[in-house]
């Protein structure tokens, strides 16, 4: 008996132990996954801006196929292949987000109201950015609310001057500035888009890139949601080069071209050894600004850097990005799709 009892006990601490070994290996291999999907966004994010600096200096050389072989205006998407692994980097005009600066208020609400969805929470939010970035000589009702936080805070009562500030206005969370993701007709977990897409300090009143505009701002500029969700269908293989492509649309969506400053987000995916994928994403970004290059002494300046960069890229399923080692049905993927 006291044999069985000490082999039982021998057994359950083998048992014990096995786990934890193997528990600390999988933690381990999605730590070393994660840096080295880190370093492979960081890559891509950096050629990609290269390859975007070369299209704003005329270099539009092209592959066999006769597409661009680096990145024309227009091109929101840039399938990028290393031995390592695939990235996917998003091309985002700063001018197709609205202005959070010289937006006029109705214009704040509904552009709230088609992320949120909750009328009364996007009137809050919308009159708090307009408290936000005016003057005043005292403090307002929402500097009340903010004293009340801690630590305590005034609104600037200036301009926004990034767009990060937009998460300390009353009302705002995490979730509606990021994005957040919604169950689809298949039970999978889409990604969704946040204010954070639909809002800039560099942004514009209008007109909005159809190519580019969020379908939340293209639904708040008076687009039916059916429709946008065709044109987000359609561009992400191919960009509206004019308006006749796309039948009749709002005042202030059109197609348009001459942007000079833009948000590069890479979303990359390391490769094993044995052709599969790993679950382990990660995504970089970037704001740049591109000079004229028979003016400027310089192509472009980084405004901004992100080592996270959250994207609607950043998780499956989503045109592009390979699952489970095949490509998304009818979409073109990284396996597929002709790389330079």
């Amino acid at each position: 008996m006291a044999v069985l009892w000490l082999s039982a006990g021998l057994a359950a601490i083998a048992l014990s132990v096995s786990a934890n070994v193997r528990s600390e290996t999988d933690r381990v291999s999605t730590e070393g996954e994660g840096l080295r999907a880190s370093y492979l966004a960081s890559g891509a994010l950096e050629r990609g801006i290269l390859w975007v600096m070369w299209g704003n200096l005329g270099l539009t050389y092209t592959a066999p196929d006769g597409l661009p072989r680096f990145w024309s205006p227009n091109m929101r998407r840039i399938p990028m292949r290393f031995p390592s692994g695939d990235a996917l980097v998003e091309v985002i005009p700063e001018n197709s987000k609205l202005n959070i600066n010289t937006a006029n208020p109705e214009d704040l609400y509904r552009v709230v109201f088609a992320v949120s969805g909750d009328p009364v929470r996007a009137r809050q939010i919308a009159d708090a950015i307009v408290d936000w970035r005016s003057p005043s000589a005292s403090p307002s009702i929402f500097d009340q609310y903010y004293f009340s936080q801690g630590p305590t805070f005034r609104a600037r009562h200036a301009s926004f001057v990034e767009i990060e500030e937009l998460l300390l206005v009353e009302g705002m969370s995490p979730e509606l500035f990021y994005g957040n993701y919604t169950t689809g007709p298949d039970g999978r977990l889409y990604a969704r888009g946040g204010l954070r897409d639909c809002l800039s300090p560099w942004g514009s009143l209008g007109p909005f890139d159809v190519n580019t505009a969020s379908p939340a701002l293209l639904e708040a500029m008076g687009m039916p949601a059916e429709e946008t969700a065709a044109i987000v269908a359609r561009r992400q293989s191919q960009p509206f080069g004019v308006s006749q492509e796309t039948g009749p649309l709002p005042p202030r969506i059109a197609p348009y071209n001459g942007f000079t400053i833009y948000t590069l987000r890479a979303s990359a995916r390391l490769r094993r050894a044995d052709g599969t994928y790993s679950e382990v994403v990660r995504t970089a970004g970037a704001t740049i600004k591109l000079f004229d290059p028979t003016k400027a002494p310089r192509p472009m300046d980084i405004l901004r850097w992100y080592d996270d960069a959250w994207s609607q890229a950043a998780i499956p399923p989503y045109p592009g990005m390979v699952i489970r080692g095949g490509n998304v049905p009818g979409q073109p993927g990284f396996a597929g799709a002709a790389q330079p």
